[in-house]
């Protein structure tokens, strides 16, 4: 059975909810929610078969979500790559960056050269919160995700779809379903239009609140902070 899902606005008030009266703090969210999409990663493609990770961040708490990531890429024994050209100036973003460049963790420039030499990439551009047309320079790496070979595993939401009605009609990202997804939290309507391989993350949740907004707990394994679903996009 497929799990609930989570729309854009429920998303935003959960967020907010966690962080008033279930006491989290950004730091904690996204530390949490990078540490699922790493796992993804090493699940769909260990370092053995697959080192050279190239990150692709928006400016944004889905670009955060993707330095975390790398952090956690990088100690598992990954060489990744980061592509973030709009850097956040908020102390945040600022202190995950530094925390790359102190175990030195490329940052660049030419999108398209680092996708030649990558083995897979993650798209942490635009998540939950994203609407309207994609600006540049993210509508060149959408439209280079949309060509690629490479897998991708795109972060709560494939770059340039809209959370409730999956892919635009026309321009960057009209073609683009990634290889894979991970699912932040819960998945987000947009998994109707998706037909790859699908991860939830975030072992955080309480019962309380799931029921609140009406989601589901997947059965997480183990040490687990991912499950793999069933896409809704996929045939029996």
């Amino acid at each position: 059975m497929a799990l609930r899902t989570l729309s854009a606005k429920a998303a935003a008030a959960l967020d907010a909810e966690l962080m008033s009266t279930s006491a989290y703090s950004l730091d904690q969210l996204m530390e949490l929610a990078g540490l699922s999409v790493s796992q993804a990663v090493y699940r769909l493609h260990p370092p053995t078969t697959h080192p050279s990770i190239l990150i692709a961040c928006g400016p944004g708490n889905n670009g955060g979500d993707g330095l975390v990531a790398a952090r956690h890429l990088y100690h598992y024994g990954y060489k990744p790559t980061m592509y973030y050209p709009k850097q956040s100036k908020k102390d945040i973003y600022q202190r995950l960056s530094k925390q790359l460049q102190d175990i030195d963790v490329k940052f660049v420039d030419d999108f398209d050269g680092a996708l030649e030499k990558a083995d897979v990439v993650v798209d942490a551009v635009f998540g939950f919160s994203f609407e309207g047309e994609v600006r540049e320079p993210f509508g060149k790496v959408v439209e280079a995700l949309e060509k690629t070979k490479v897998p991708v595993l795109a972060v709560d939401a494939p770059s340039s779809w809209n959370i409730e009605t999956g892919p635009p009609d026309s321009g960057p990202g009209s073609k683009y379903n990634p290889a894979a997804l991970i699912s932040l939290t819960a998945p987000k309507p947009l998994v109707k239009w998706f037909s790859g391989r699908h991860f939830v993350g975030g072992r955080f949740l309480s019962k309380t609140v799931a029921d609140k907004y009406d989601i589901d707990v997947p059965d997480y394994q183990g040490i687990d902070q991912i499950v793999e679903v069933k896409a809704e996009g996929q045939k029996d």
